[in-house]
């Protein structure tokens, strides 16, 4: 059995602010098992989300009001600046997109697990109780993540993977395949349906492109027109600008159709009442981010007079992530990797998916 050095090399976030409160360490102690259910894992890749920003920031705070990515921590009161509204506790080291190799166990798990590459599950849970959302966590937020050369999780946490892929390629799946999957199945998506998906170029929006083909639905991505031949890869049925000035027009040229069955919006902002106006009359929103804006613009009479139905998607189901793991086994998605960067390079990495010039994903590498 191997076990973890007493330090490792970490990217450590010492407090919310800016980029630089990312600190790159040497010498950071290394998690020990200390449950019988704990899984030490030797960090290959680490995907880069949304939620380390938003997190860094302060973006949770109901004090801010702005789109990602901007000073938000200026005003954080400390109140409410974690995803799930309550205080983060720092340091703290983020990362929810884990890849690596099963090194040591605690008593409870399989001894099989040495030496076996796994993905982690984004999402902690009360294992006596999983489906309870109140005490659900996030890996990286509630408890140390994956930018560092060791890790831990809880044995029901991880995924035996056996595939091809590269560890860079598999650490682009966890965190934006499983929200793309978690909203497509809240929004009940099936075979037929039609759905306009905001960000098309992002982690999740390229997901949702695939995930929602997988099932026979025909995918309307919304992009920047410079990304376009990017997106096209992920066989959209067709592709229309980030935001056309006449949306059903943009949508009747391109399909035949005015309206859309689904809108997978990760956006929000400005653009928010022109989408629920794409939609037919008994259509369903999903939301699982606000990358433009958090605050929106809603008549309710557009809501209640065209009988839609809203749905708000961040925590899973159990079954999300073993599903996932399974289309990858099978081939029936693929990865979205835009680039790579060494641990000591983190900041390069986070301003390169901050300024968002990427199609897929950005993933950190310690290999």
């Amino acid at each position: 059995m191997t076990t973890a050095p007493s330090t490792m090399r970490a990217i450590v976030l010492k407090g919310h602010g800016d980029i630089d409160a990312n600190e790159y360490h040497e010498d950071w102690p290394a998690p020990q098992i200390n449950s019988p259910d704990d899984v030490l894992i030797k960090v290959h890749a680490c995907g880069m989300n949304n939620t380390d920003v938003n997190t860094r920031t302060g973006w949770y705070s109901k004090a801010v009001s702005e789109a990602t990515s901007g000073d938000g921590y200026s005003k954080v009161d400390n109140e409410d600046p974690s995803w799930g509204g309550a205080p983060i506790s720092f340091p703290r080291i983020q990362g929810a997109d884990i890849v690596g190799t099963v090194v040591a166990i605690g008593s409870n798990s399989d001894p099989e697990l040495i030496g076996k590459r796994v993905m982690a599950d984004c999402w902690l849970r009360d294992w006596d109780n999983p489906d309870d959302k109140n005490s659900t966590g996030y890996f990286g937020s509630e408890c140390d993540g994956g930018f560092a050369e060791y890790t831990k999780a809880n044995r029901h946490n991880i995924q035996v993977v056996n595939s091809d892929l590269s560890h860079a390629e598999l650490a682009t799946f966890s965190c934006s395949y499983t929200t793309a999957e978690n909203l497509l199945n809240r929004v009940g998506c099936k075979e037929g349906d039609c759905v306009l998906i905001t960000g098309a170029s992002g982690g999740v929006g390229s997901a949702l492109i695939q995930l929602a083909n997988r099932r026979g639905a025909r995918t309307i991505a919304l992009a920047s027109e410079s990304k376009h031949a990017d997106v096209a890869k992920f066989n959209p049925t067709a592709i229309l600008p980030r935001n056309p000035d006449n949306l059903s027009k943009a949508l009747a040229n391109a399909i035949g159709q005015e309206t859309v069955s689904i809108v997978a919006d990760i956006a929000g902002g400005e653009y928010f009442p022109t989408l629920l106006d794409a939609l037919e009359r008994g259509g369903r929103y999903g939301t699982s981010g606000a990358i433009a804006g958090p605050m929106v613009e809603l008549d309710l009479r557009t809501l209640y007079l065209k009988d839609l139905t809203f749905h708000g998607c961040t925590i899973t189901t159990t079954n999300v992530f073993p599903d996932l793991v399974r289309y990858i086994k099978n081939g029936e998605i693929k990865p979205a990797l835009a680039a790579t960067y060494p641990l000591e390079k983190f900041k390069e990495g986070q301003q390169a998916f901050i300024d968002k010039k990427h199609t897929g994903n950005i993933v950190i590498t310690l290999d």
